[in-house]
């Protein structure tokens, strides 16, 4: 009677890992993108490793962008790399 834990796919490194080791970044209804360390945050949410280099990798590869359906402009990359690796 093990609890199954949610399996998402990190856009960066493409594996599939239990949803509490990764960050979640949201588009809110209003167009706001940020970090959910909750997971609760209603709106669209994308799933990075908490890692520098997944983040570099998923920015490369605009694998966040198409994600959330939306361009990401530079400062909010800037502030989603400023919140990796505090999680």
């Amino acid at each position: 009677m093990g609890q199954n834990i949610p399996q998402r796919m990190c856009l960066g490194c493409g594996e599939m890992l239990g949803k509490k080791g990764l960050l979640r970044i949201v588009r809110s209804k209003d167009g706001e993108i940020s970090t959910d360390p909750t997971g609760k945050k209603s709106g669209r949410g994308a799933y990075i490793c908490n890692d520098m280099e997944c983040f570099e990798k998923a920015k490369k590869k605009r694998s966040i962008e198409r994600a959330l359906k939306c361009q990401i402009p530079q400062e909010i990359y800037d502030a989603l790399k400023e919140s990796i690796g505090d999680g």
